[in-house]
């Protein structure tokens, strides 16, 4: 969709910036005072969130020093960021155990998990225990990390920045490889509590 902007700007005679754009000044980085909070309730924010559909990935990892095997996780917060350069995003909660290890290992593979999937990705989903056990998958060609068999794409990565966003951490990642599996690519989506 990006792409398809850019051509269409660049196709009517639109000024196109040259050169580097100048990052604007970082943020104060500072806790949220208790009469800055907004009056929402956590329960009715999650309910009315709901009604957007997201598409469904696990982001692994491969072993870093000192692991016992690798890292993944089922995340619906992912989505492509920059065309120039090449970036993506996903949002991982500062609580997740597994954040740690992508963090060591510096790399990451996006998963994007094809409708067929839900099973897999309610593996992923649990905290604990080995996540890969009977887990068919092959490594990433830039990172290593787990490619998993019958995800509709993968999207191999390195950390790029991580920023933080109230109880989540934003994770960029640089595109270093990327592809289409072999299915009928039909993703899984997740809306209102449920796969569909």
């Amino acid at each position: 969709m990006a792409a398809t902007a850019v051509r269409y700007l660049r196709s009517v005679g639109a000024r196109t910036v040259a050169g580097p754009v100048e990052a604007l000044p970082r943020p104060e980085l500072r806790a949220v005072r208790e009469d800055e909070r907004a009056p929402v309730d956590p329960g009715e924010f999650r309910r009315v969130l709901g009604h957007f559909a997201t598409g469904v990935t696990v982001i692994t990892a491969p072993t870093a020093d000192g692991e016992a095997g690798p890292a993944g996780f089922a995340c619906q917060s992912f989505s492509s960021l920059s065309l120039d350069p090449p970036l993506v995003a996903f949002m991982v909660g500062r609580a997740s155990t597994t954040w740690p290890r992508i963090a060591r290992a510096g790399v990451f593979c996006v998963n994007v998990l094809a409708a067929h999937q839900g099973a897999l990705c309610r593996g992923f989903a649990v905290s604990g225990g080995d996540k890969f056990a009977g887990v068919d998958h092959e490594p990433a060609p830039f990172s290593g990390a787990p490619r998993l068999a019958g995800a509709t794409a993968w999207i191999d990565c390195a950390i790029h920045a991580v920023h933080t966003g109230g109880d989540h951490l934003i994770v960029v990642g640089r595109v270093e490889a990327l592809g289409s599996g072999d299915g009928d690519g039909t993703p899984l989506l997740f809306h209102q509590g449920r796969f569909r």
